[in-house]
């Protein structure tokens, strides 16, 4: 009984001093949760009166945005007092700190890590029998896209505007956010020449699959032999990405769960690399974007800057700082635009402060990425 006892109170020890590594004694492990637990309690300390601040700013930017929807339903005029003026609070407290004993992986507070197009090109594989067509050229792919967009009604300086902001006037079919030739993690599904996310791809195939599969047909129809059979694999294989994609309401919340959550959600980002699909879709994107202006009355041509608003921010956002009066400009935080994530995302939005600063930077970029070789080459074929 005594020895039992005895077992059943050490066990707990035994635990822990089994956790610790080779050559780390149990008194540095106590140690070092005892230092945690101290980090933790100043770290939540700092945290829980930033995020009470946070929470009553983002509900107010909720708040705003709503009377500002439903004036313009009704045809009233947005006033600067439908604005939140004042900017986000900043949290300057101490970092979260690592558990010690937590298992691998993502932390609280840590994102999991993003797929990489190596992800996106075995998933559509896997998933759908799906191998984009991958361009003998970064310029191959330039050519196809200027002339589809050129073809829709895009302007030669909103295409090469979005791509030299987007990419800084250097990028490839293939550039995702983040990944370098020295780093290999992104920091973003986005993807290509207007940085389409994996949502976006969900979203194209399931809103403009006739778009789609009749570009391809008519392809398939001016071949012959093998390259005709592979592109009837080609359609075949879309055809079974659009029913996916079309498996879910037509909610961009559930695209995004579809596009982040699931391998074959994952996989049908690889249309973007697609030199028959990539320039079609990136090309439908902005041109989502002028429609939509033109629908809600807006009929000025877009200049670069404001159609990438639109891309940036997404449509509705977007064109509501592109017709906010001048003088608004100067006073209206950029975080009126944003969710709370995505401006804390964004070091743009953060940068610039307001809505005209953040115009001005999108030109600024605009006109530098333009100097660079690749939009050279893009205004080139966009000709």
């Amino acid at each position: 009984m005594r020895r039992a006892l005895f077992a059943s109170l050490i066990a707990p020890f035994a635990v822990t001093l089994s956790a610790c590594a080779p050559g780390v004694s149990a008194t540095s492990t106590f140690a070092a949760a005892g230092d945690y637990e101290s980090k933790l309690a100043a770290y939540e300390a700092a945290r829980r009166p930033y995020e009470q601040a946070a929470e009553a700013y983002w509900d107010a930017i909720s708040d705003k945005r709503r009377i500002r929807n439903a004036k313009r339903r009704n045809k009233e005029p947005v006033l600067l007092e439908d604005y939140v003026l004042e900017q986000p609070p900043v949290y300057n407290g101490p970092p979260r700190p690592r558990d010690p004993n937590a298992p691998p992986g993502p932390q609280p507070g840590e994102r999991a890590p993003i797929p990489v197009i190596a992800d996106f090109i075995a998933n559509a594989k896997s998933q759908f029998g799906f191998v984009p067509d991958l361009p003998a050229s970064d310029l191959e792919f330039k050519r196809a896209y200027a002339r589809v967009a050129l073809a829709e009604g895009l302007t030669r300086e909103q295409i090469v505007g979005v791509y030299a902001f987007e990419t800084g006037g250097n990028g490839t079919y293939d550039t995702q956010a983040g990944v370098t030739p020295k780093r290999a993690t992104a920091i973003s599904p986005a993807v290509g020449y207007n940085q389409l996310l994996s949502t976006n791809s969900v979203s194209m195939l399931a809103e403009h699959s006739p778009l789609i599969l009749n570009a391809l047909r008519a392809k398939e129809r001016a071949l012959t032999g093998e390259a005709r059979r592979a592109m009837t694999r080609k359609i075949d294989a879309v055809r079974r990405m659009i029913a996916y994609a079309k498996s879910v309401p037509g909610k961009w919340s559930e695209y995004d769960k579809l596009a982040k959550q699931t391998p074959g959600g994952i996989g049908i980002h690889a249309i973007v690399l697609d030199r028959d699909i990539g320039p079609l879709v990136q090309t439908q994107k902005l041109l989502n974007s002028v429609l939509f202006a033109r629908m809600k009355g807006y009929h000025t041509p877009l200049r670069a800057a404001e159609l990438e608003l639109m891309n940036l921010t997404g449509d509705s956002t977007g064109l509501d700082m592109v017709t906010m009066p001048a003088e608004y400009r100067a006073k209206v935080p950029t975080a009126n635009f944003f969710q709370q994530i995505g401006y804390e995302r964004n070091p743009v939005a953060r940068r610039t402060g307001v809505v005209g600063n953040l115009i001005a930077d999108i030109d600024n970029q605009m006109q530098r990425g333009a100097q660079a070789a690749g939009a050279k080459e893009l205004a080139a074929a966009a000709n």
